[in-house]
């Protein structure tokens, strides 16, 4: 299981970005700027954890690409 987290920043587009924290990615935000989103076997459940706090939540493009839909 990896460790996942929301940015609780927006992007442009308006949506919250859902980052593996166990992937090396270089858009992971700073951690002011991070919700524990706990443990998961996927980025899907994670984004629906996601969901629980913001309506519009995508995954990130480079560390959960399986759930970037935009």
């Amino acid at each position: 299981m990896n460790k996942y987290i929301v940015n609780t920043e927006s992007q442009i587009t308006g949506e919250y970005e859902v980052h593996d924290l166990d992937e090396n990615c270089d858009r992971i935000p700073d951690e002011k700027n991070r919700q524990d989103l706990g443990y998961h076997l996927n980025c899907e459940s994670a984004v629906n954890k996601a969901k629980e706090y913001y309506d519009n939540v995508d995954g990130c493009f480079y560390c959960a690409k399986e759930c970037h839909t935009r």
